[in-house]
Formats: structure tokens, sequence, C-alpha cells
């Protein structure tokens, strides 16, 4: 079992950066792929952001290519993500979920949840 926290939402003007980061209790950490998701207000959740269990991989959805990048220190069972050049439309609640053993894609089920960040992003 993971518990997931995160942290570092705020509010920032278009073209700024942020930094989320979500913690994850547990000595497991490192069996655990992990991606980032979000919820708009009005629309459904959709995938950001993945890295598998091992590190070695990392996925984006187009709307975060080349401007978000997913990392992850098991040392500290905390995985990031950097959000650069941020658009108004990248307002959102930001989840992190996990997935034992999970390659990060969106393809996966991750079972399990944080309770999310709040994202906002002014023009």
């Amino acid at each position: 079992q993971v518990q997931l926290v995160e942290s570092g939402g705020g509010s920032v003007q278009a073209g700024g950066s942020l930094r989320l980061s979500c913690a994850a209790s547990g000595r497991t950490f490192s069996m655990y792929g992990l991606g980032w998701f979000r919820r708009a207000p009005g629309k459904e959740r959709e995938y950001v952001a993945g890295i598998s269990y091992t590190g070695g991989r990392t996925y984006y959805a187009d709307s975060a290519k080349g401007r978000f990048t997913i990392s992850r220190d098991n040392a500290k069972n905390t995985v990031y993500l950097q959000m650069n050049s941020l658009k108004p439309e990248d307002t959102a609640v930001y989840y992190c979920a996990a997935d034992l053993y999970g390659g990060g894609s969106s393809r996966r089920v991750y079972g399990h949840w944080g309770q999310g960040t709040q994202v906002t992003v002014s023009s």
C-alpha cells in the first residue's frame, strides 16, 4: 500500500513555472510506476505524464511535451512534475497516481491516488 500527497501547486501567470511534488509513504516506492493526471473545471480527468517504476521510461501527453518534465527520486520517495511555459489551459487540479510495477504509460490502471493540488494559470 502506498499513500500519496501532492504539493507545489499555486497561482502563476502565463509563461511561468511550477514544480509539483508527490511524496509517497512506505518502503516500496521504487516498485511503483507513477503518473501525473489533471482535471480541469468541467472536463474529465486526463493523463499528463508518467514514469516507469525503474525510472527508465517517461511518457507525456501531447499537451505536456516540451514543457513538462517528470522525474523521480527514490531516495526521497518523491515524484516531481516540472512545468514550464505554463498556459491558462493548464489550469486544473493535478493528481499523482501509483501503479505497482507499472511502466508509467496512460494505458496503465493506477490503483493509488493523491488528493490533488490546484494549479491556476492566469493570462
